[in-house]
């Protein structure tokens, strides 16, 4: 999975954009290794021995496991996200059958952390243009979050209410389906690689239960 998740992000050109959130997960990575490499339960086939501490290979292999599994997952959340613009993903959601409520909770829950991302650095921004330090050290930095903090939830609450009155002006709960006005692109090729992801994607679940081959 992680070789995939490569691959389609050097065809999308954003392997760069990924690197970010690859180090954002070494704190993770380092935890899964050590603690799985030092206190992997049941484990006697030691490494090392220094003091208290013994290695084993079991862990050290479990461990490598679960940090393939945990990139892999990210890597891959992180390229949807990056690919994937989120009106278009509505769009077609809406156009494969999923209600306009339903799709406007997707939404909502796709862009609630960069709105908010959004209005914290606004309203930054316009505190130290009143002359508020929100930089310096960690002291000064945990001062200078206390004003930011207010203006940030209530921004959120009245964009909250402005969607509201925006959605009903738009006739959001009136019944019936939406007439949507865009149709994304879908070639042959790309239904025939979902459906072949698809079809492998259940193959490999059926195999693995059935004992056939054991997945990573």
């Amino acid at each position: 999975m992680l070789a995939l998740v490569l691959v389609s992000a050097l065809a999308a050109r954003v392997v760069r954009r990924l690197v970010p959130f690859a180090l954002a997960a070494l704190p993770l990575v380092f935890s899964i290794l050590a603690i799985n490499t030092f206190l992997y339960p049941g484990a006697h086939d030691t490494i090392a021995t220094w003091g208290p501490l013994a290695p084993t290979w079991t862990g050290a292999s479990a461990a490598l496991l679960a940090t393939l599994r945990v990139i892999a997952f990210g890597l891959s959340a992180a390229l949807f996200a990056l690919t994937t613009p989120v009106d278009d993903l509505l769009v077609e959601l809406e156009r494969r059958g999923l209600g306009r409520r339903a799709a406007f909770v997707v939404g909502a829950a796709m862009t609630a952390v960069p709105r908010t991302l959004a209005r914290a650095r606004d309203v930054a921004e316009a505190q130290r243009a009143r002359g508020l330090d929100t930089e310096g050290g960690p002291v000064r930095r945990a001062r200078g979050l206390v004003p930011l903090a207010g203006p940030v939830v209530l921004g959120s609450l009245a964009e909250v209410e402005e969607r509201t009155m925006a959605l009903e002006a738009r006739a959001f709960t009136a019944p019936g389906r939406r007439t949507l006005l865009r149709r994304l692109p879908d070639s042959g090729r790309q239904r025939a690689f979902r459906w072949a992801a698809l079809l492998a994607t259940a193959g490999a679940t059926a195999a693995s239960l059935a004992g056939v081959v054991r997945l990573p």
